[in-house]
């Protein structure tokens, strides 16, 4: 390599390696994508596991926050000073890790939505830093296919816009998304809408169980409501909880089994509450550690009833019937777009008569939507490579031989 040919230097950035898969699928599908049409480039991860992310995706990975502490309520007065100088701290992290790079991505995700609890000073300070240190030191900063939405905190409204200002790309996962953002004030006329990096990722291979009876995965949540019903968060939790749990026994009373999945380590309690109240040898859960692994889970399926996004996302790609607890905007339009309309019910309303109706029609339905799931999942393909295709001319522009990628120091 002569002295030209400096390999260009891209950091990845978000909540990754803290054990919810669809952040990380979405992460693995930037990384394929990075290796195969910028094998030259050095990269490494600003997340929130980094032990993790270096382990299972062979890149070194700094810390997001420098307290280890910042996503723990502080409530004595040590953990609250250590909380306030972590902030300052990474202001100078953030600072020497931006300006090492020649761009960062933040791959996908709701980084720009509250629709879970969420404190200004978390995430979206972080976010904020990263933008500003981009474009204080010259450093192009890509938000790529993310989702958004409402923000009713004034703090975090704030934060999350001008760090969508001053980001150097801005695509979208849906027209909702987009739209959130101009409503708050960001100027999106050259913002894109692609659709979510999820679906980059390889399918798995044809179930070898094909036209045999299979279980119907119910993805479970640690549910509480979005950052504006703090208030009442449990009272959320409960409905869901009874709700979800008054389903999956309809169905074991029918002599159907039921495989559990979850997203996060969150979820956890929840499936094993759920698998306590029911008492029963049908309802198992599913040891998924990654969207290839819930991919494989509802691939076996019959049919699918989930409530995190990126488990709906995995069910719609492998093109099992899907029924959506919906929490949010972007799963009702996620449905919509996978041509799945009627068949979202309210999270917050769990209704397990209304829920099983919905259920049945579902799978009546079955032969049709796996049909139309594979023209959807055609499309939408295509809008996927395209993103990649126009992130990678805009941010990463060809500059000489193409060499293997490597590791950053």
């Amino acid at each position: 390599m002569t002295v030209d040919e400096t390999p260009v230097r891209i950091g990845l950035f978000g909540l990754l390696g803290s054990g919810n898969s669809g952040n990380d699928g979405s992460l693995e599908a930037v990384l394929d994508q990075l290796r195969a049409r910028r094998p030259g480039a050095v990269v490494d991860a600003m997340c929130g596991g980094p032990e993790t992310v270096a382990t299972r995706y062979g890149i070194p990975a700094t810390r997001l926050n420098w307290y280890r502490g910042e996503y723990r309520t502080a409530s004595r007065v040590g953990s609250i000073a250590a909380k306030g100088l972590g902030k300052l701290v990474d202001v100078v992290r953030t600072a020497a890790w931006v300006r090492r790079h020649d761009a960062v991505i933040v791959p996908g995700t709701g980084v720009l939505e509250t629709t879970l609890p969420l404190r200004p000073w978390g995430f979206p300070y972080s976010l904020f830093l990263l933008c500003a240190m981009g474009r204080l030191f010259g450093t192009r900063v890509a938000l790529v296919s993310v989702g958004a939405g409402p923000i009713g905190n004034r703090p975090t409204r704030v934060l999350t816009r001008w760090s969508t200002r001053l980001a150097a790309y801005r695509s979208y996962r849906d027209a909702a998304s987009r739209e959130a953002m101009r409503a708050m004030g960001v100027d999106t006329a050259r913002d894109e809408v692609y659709a979510d990096l999820v679906f980059a990722l390889p399918a798995p291979a044809a179930n070898e169980s094909a036209g045999m009876p299979g279980p119907v995965c119910v993805g479970v949540m640690d549910f509480h409501g979005n950052n504006d019903e703090r208030d009442r968060a449990e009272e959320i939790h409960r409905r869901y909880l009874d709700g979800t749990t008054r389903f999956v026994r309809a169905l074991v009373e029918e002599g159907r089994p039921v495989r559990l999945l979850t997203g996060d380590e969150l979820d956890r309690p929840v499936a094993a509450a759920i698998v306590d109240a029911v008492g029963s040898p049908l309802v198992t859960v599913a040891e998924a550690a990654s969207l290839a692994d819930l991919m494989k889970e509802t691939a076996c399926a019959d049919s699918v009833v989930a409530t995190r996004y990126h488990n709906i996302v995995c069910a719609l790609k492998v093109g099992t019937p899907t029924l959506a607890l919906s929490y949010s905007t972007k799963s009702d339009v996620l449905m919509a777009e996978m041509g799945m309309a009627a068949y979202c019910h309210p999270a917050r309303e769990a209704d397990a008569d209304r829920l099983l109706e919905q259920f049945r029609e579902l799978e009546r339905n079955a032969a049709t939507l796996r049909r139309i799931l594979v023209e959807r999942n055609l499309a939408v393909a295509r809008r996927v490579e395209q993103q990649f295709t126009d992130l990678t001319a805009v941010l990463l522009p060809a500059s000489g031989p193409h060499h293997a990628l490597r590791e950053a120091p």
